[in-house]
């Protein structure tokens, strides 16, 4: 495996929970978060597209507790 190539997402904040995301060639995309930067997910970009897709269509709300 070729090595990776981290970027940390432009929607992190400057200091803790940072995402960081890697490409490959062969269309996989890599994430992992600062705080626990062992722990890799691995996805397609399609996949990742349709997930981000549908979070922005339904966005996460929080339960009143």
């Amino acid at each position: 495996m070729p090595e990776l190539v981290w970027q940390k997402s432009s929607y992190s904040a400057e200091a803790a929970n940072c995402l960081y995301v890697a490409a490959t060639s062969a269309d996989r995309i890599h994430l992992r978060e600062s705080d626990a930067p062992d722990t890799v997910l691995i996805t397609t970009r399609p996949r990742l597209h349709a997930l981000i897709r549908t979070l922005k269509a339904h966005p996460f709300q929080r339960s009143a507790k």
